[in-house]
């Protein structure tokens, strides 16, 4: 199926994007969209012939674990919801610990990366099968950007996506813009890895900004495109024309015309890269086909011991970014320590976004007062619970210092956990507050 050049969807630029010319779809995160219930704009879109397709981000198909049912269900309902002709999610791992670990459950509230070996393939393989089976409508993954590596790999990242696309007939969603990433922070070269994948099972392509910073690149979305990840745009572009493309922003966003200008310098790269007629090879474009799982071979049950070893491997890894263990044996440790920074600092960022109030109530102290208790506090459930378990600290260490804003997050905190049973915190909480009320406190 042809999808053309879109752009992510997200409602601090609903207008804009409704304002955009030449927009065939666009992409929405699913778990951003409330169940039976689309946000007007993209109803309207919809209404002009404009797809939508959803985007998940917190299946975690990479981890140890099988695939939450729910999730499942929930990612099924919005594909319906939406009509959409397929949906994506990620090759990554995005929580660890539990029952395969006997450890309490950790949330990386980020995109891991999963090790290029046969063992999480194996797990990887069945995981993406049993997605398969609950979706309506085929799914396309995506290559993650990483700021790490994993010792000992087996497989280059090209020979891991095209094993798992022989295995399952998977479609790929490819990220020019991480693999750049994963060619400054990893050394891994973009052009190889094109060479390697099967590029006929690309439904389609994200090109998003970043940052360098001390060598480090940062997979941002809140940075305009550079000419370098315009370029492995142009290196797929020789070798296959993708049926669509899409230009993710999910921060510091521009004014529309600046979003044209990108979209018209992915448009730009896409004509001068494309090869002349004779000299296209004859590739089959599975989007295009609808062919789904049609390639998928048969399924092959995974060893026994796999998800275990899988488990135990990225609980490890997980539980010395965000709770301070350890580094495990092999990894480089000041990497580590810029991926433990980063998923904090992220952490900061959307807790910000899901609770505008914290900061508001906060002022200038949120972001080192949040990422004080980060450092100590891994998070356990989504960012909304983060949220109210990071007010809940504050107010035990006896902050914020003004009476004031410490009465408006006692009150908030109160209005959002009241569904839950009074543990003696949540005594002490209401006890300042009542104690509040009666100093008459303005």
């Amino acid at each position: 199926m042809e999808l053309g050049i879109g752009i992510g969807w997200r409602p601090e630029i609903a207008d804009e994007v409704e304002a955009l010319a030449g927009i065939d779809w666009v992409e929405a995160v699913a778990e951003n969209l409330c169940d039976g219930h689309l946000p007007d704009s993209l109803l309207r879109l919809r209404e002009r012939g404009v797809r939508v397709v959803p985007h998940g981000v917190a299946l975690g198909l990479g981890g140890a674990d099988r695939p939450d049912p729910a999730r499942l269900a929930s990612l099924a309902a919005r594909a319906e919801l939406l009509g959409t002709p397929l949906v994506t999610e990620h090759i990554a791992f995005v929580r660890a610990g539990g029952p395969l670990t006997a450890s309490p459950r950790l949330e990386a509230g980020h995109l891991l990366p999963v090790p290029r070996t046969w063992d999480a393939l194996d797990g990887l393989c069945e995981n993406v099968r049993i997605a398969q089976d609950s979706l309506p409508v085929p799914l396309a993954l995506e290559n993650i950007a990483a700021l790490i590596t994993w010792p000992g790999e087996e497989l280059t990242e090209g020979q891991f996506l095209a094993e798992l696309v022989e295995r399952t007939g998977v479609r790929l969603l490819i990220d020019v813009a991480n693999l750049h990433t994963n060619h400054v922070n990893l050394g891994q070269d973009p052009a190889k890895a094109l060479d390697e994948l099967p590029v006929e099972a690309i439904a389609y392509v994200h090109v998003a900004g970043g940052v360098e910073r001390n060598g480090v690149w940062h997979d941002t979305h809140a940075h305009p495109v550079t000419a370098p990840v315009l370029q492995v745009l142009a290196e797929l572009r020789s070798r296959v024309d993708p049926p669509g493309v899409l230009l993710e922003r999910d921060d510091a966003f521009p004014p529309a015309a600046e979003l044209a200008g990108e979209l018209d310098a992915i448009r730009a790269t896409l004509r001068d890269a494309a090869p002349p007629a004779e000299q296209r090879p004859a590739t089959r474009h599975a989007a295009r086909d609808g062919g789904g799982d049609r390639g998928r071979a048969p399924a092959a049950p995974v060893p026994a011991g796999t998800r275990d070893r899988t488990a135990v491997a990225q609980t490890a890894l997980l539980s010395s970014l965000v709770a301070g263990t350890p580094a495990p044996e092999g990894f480089d440790h000041r990497r580590l320590r810029v991926q433990s920074r980063a998923l904090a600092a992220k952490r900061a960022d959307v807790v910000a976004k899901v609770a505008p109030e914290l900061p508001e109530i906060l002022g200038d102290g949120y972001r080192a007062a949040f990422l004080a208790y980060a450092g100590g506090r891994p998070m356990s459930g989504g960012y909304r619970r983060d949220a109210l378990d990071f007010a809940e600290h504050v107010l035990i260490a006896g902050g914020p210092a003004d009476p004031v804003a410490r009465r408006r997050l006692t009150y908030w905190w109160q209005d959002r956990s009241g569904a839950r049973p009074p543990r003696r915190i949540t005594r002490l909480v209401r006890a300042a507050r009542a104690a509040l009320v009666r100093k008459g406190t303005p």
